[in-house]
């Protein structure tokens, strides 16, 4: 029998993590016919999670929502008319429910999960069929739990244009070891591209070369890391794709790095703002193709895990957990993470109804 009740976080206000609230009997609404209900046992934050309380997140977002976009878990039940799943199947949530294929619209925007529809920190969650994907076979759930989000972004930045998708030999840049990045670098490796990365630490810097990083430039002892990234590709000609997760505080250098037709992929801003910022024209100067997105469609999903099962990729995953019940201590350990450093995830101890607990990363 399928439970009618679930703990569950809702954000109400934009007061910051006071925003956060916690219930640990809020009901179930019965499932439509094309519902699936999802025994949720890990999901992971992202930056998107911790600037929606405080009211800083630039797209949609409703008062009152359940928080989190990335979950992983297995069916629990499932609507009269649902084909694509079954009771026991393992699936990953969807960030945006509604975008199945194609170019992202308005009306994509309006079915966010966290920010507009309820998310994943919680036990169970009902989603309509076509907002879930079945879950990479050769990893666990705390690894699936990490793909909704970052890893759909990175591979939407690398073949979202068919015209301009990664090719092997080619040069990536990503920037930190963010979620995106470090999947961006997974995925460009498993394809035969090159990958320079830029960070800010020693440290980090050997966790990069580690993961099999080629050019590894430290932006704190280089501020001109876009020449130097430059000069670093084949022939000096510049980099291929960059993933620009920095804002306006590296567009600048990541005009100076790209190549010639190469792909800017504008994906957030966690460097800040700053009035001093390069303009459209550089875009032309510099004869590049510079597009923001906004993570991926359904089909992006499947094809990625594809790749995921058939390269044996696994994602690299923080070793802090925390309970569901500890979901802002999670939130305030982020915080001293603000890049996401190296796949931060957070953990879920959620029950089922014969007291069996199972325990995960959120």
């Amino acid at each position: 029998m399928a439970p009618t009740t679930t703990k569950q976080w809702t954000v109400t206000g934009k007061t910051g993590f006071d925003s956060l609230n916690f219930d640990e009997k809020a009901q179930i609404p019965q499932l439509g016919d094309h519902d699936v209900l999802v025994h949720f046992h890990y999901a992971s934050l992202n930056y998107r999670d911790l600037i929606i309380p405080k009211g800083k997140y630039p797209f949609p977002a409703n008062d009152n929502v359940v928080p989190g976009s990335d979950g992983a878990g297995t069916v629990e039940a499932i609507g009269p008319r649902v084909t694509q799943f079954k009771p026991g199947d393992k699936v990953v949530t969807m960030l945006n429910q509604a975008h199945y294929a194609g170019p992202v619209n308005l009306a994509v925007l309006n079915t966010g999960i966290g920010g507009v529809i309820d998310g994943t920190l919680r036990q169970y969650g009902a989603f309509e069929e076509n907002g879930l994907v079945h879950m990479p076979t050769t990893i666990d759930f705390k690894q699936g739990s990490t793909l909704s989000c970052a890893a759909v972004t990175a591979w939407n930045a690398l073949y979202g244009l068919e015209s301009k998708a990664l090719k092997p030999g080619e040069t990536v840049l990503t920037q930190g070891t963010g979620g995106v990045s470090i999947f961006a670098l997974q995925f460009a490796k498993a394809a035969g591209a090159r990958v320079i990365a830029t960070t800010g630490s020693d440290g980090k810097a050997e966790i990069l070369r580690k993961l099999g990083v080629d050019t590894v430039l430290n932006y704190r002892a280089d501020p001109s890391w876009g020449e130097t990234a430059k000069r670093s590709s084949p022939h000096g000609l510049g980099v291929d794709h960059i993933l620009e997760v920095g804002g306006p505080t590296s567009m600048t250098q990541s005009l100076k790095a790209i190549k010639p037709e190469g792909v800017i992929s504008i994906i957030g801003f966690l460097g800040g703002f700053s009035k001093d910022q390069p303009g459209f024209l550089e875009a032309w100067r510099n004869m590049c193709i510079v597009r923001g997105i906004m993570v991926g469609s359904r089909l992006q999903f499947e094809q990625m895990n594809e790749a995921i099962d058939s390269c044996g990729i696994k994602p690299v995953v923080d070793e802090k957990v925390f309970a569901l019940e500890e979901l802002k201590e999670a939130y305030q350990y982020m915080c001293g993470f603000p890049n996401k450093e190296v796949g931060l995830t957070v953990g879920s101890k959620t029950f089922r109804q014969a007291d069996r607990q199972d325990r995960g990363i959120i």
